[in-house]
């Protein structure tokens, strides 16, 4: 399995950094791990799809150390003798807690036609806060454009989920060296209700935007837990039992 560089999904700089996390919660031994972090999934047949060890070479050499981080791709599985896919969450957090110098990034994170983009942190050099929504992700080899490392990842270990399906990207990363990013694909049933009219139609796209956000929330929050507990929320729709 390739690694997931944030330097295949976009220009990453790293200038050295002081790592501190400050709050603390018990310890879960049944959630999986990523790296620091534990997954606190939501309900569903969850299943480990592939994990990587990566270090990220920050700037300048010689003064800072590597960053160790992990990545965990988690899948969710349908009903059924077949047991389809229908959503991929890969993550990748810190490996350690270990305290680090003081990190600067620069992360491009532009505005794009038929991509919903929030750039929390307006281009700060001092951390990312970068939030993407694209609704079908499954046409115009998109992924291979945007996030060719996941899309790699995918077709090596036969890991796409049922068709159309939507990505959920997020990434987050701190001054203090902490970096959380976060690929959801999944399964238009799962973040779209049924629509009926157009009225319907037009307000279809408000609850995976919520969704979106509330996993932005919970990844600022898991950099500040020392056991990096990061809450995935429920999916808008719930999954088919």
């Amino acid at each position: 399995m390739p690694p997931l560089s944030p330097r295949l999904g976009g220009p990453l700089l790293a200038i050295a950094s002081l790592f501190t996390l400050a709050a603390c919660a018990p310890v879960q031994p049944g959630l999986p791990h990523v790296g620091r972090a534990q997954l606190d999934l939501p309900p569903g047949d969850w299943e480990v799809l592939g994990r990587r060890d990566e270090v990220i070479d920050v700037l300048p050499d010689d003064t800072a150390a590597d960053l160790p981080t992990q990545m965990t791709a988690m899948g969710l599985r349908g009903p059924g003798k077949d047991r389809p896919l229908l959503a991929v969450l890969l993550v990748q957090t810190n490996s350690t807690n270990y305290p680090r110098d003081t990190t600067l990034w620069t992360a491009p994170c532009p505005q794009q036609q038929g991509v919903f983009v929030e750039d929390k942190a307006q281009g700060s050099p001092a951390r990312i806060d970068c939030l993407r929504y694209k609704r079908r992700a499954d046409t115009e080899d998109y992924l291979a454009k945007n996030r060719p490392a996941v899309a790699q990842w995918m077709a090596m270990n036969q890991a796409t989920p049922t068709k159309p399906y939507s990505h959920v990207f997020f990434r987050y990363a701190t001054n203090g060296g902490a970096i959380v990013t976060i690929d959801a694909l999944v399964d238009q049933r799962l973040v779209r209700p049924p629509t009926r009219d157009n009225e319907a139609f037009l307000r279809a796209g408000r609850p995976v935007l919520e969704w979106g956000d509330k996993m932005a929330q919970a990844a600022r929050l898991s950099t500040a837990m020392m056991d990096g507990r990061l809450v995935v929320p429920p999916f808008p729709v719930a999954p088919p039992q």
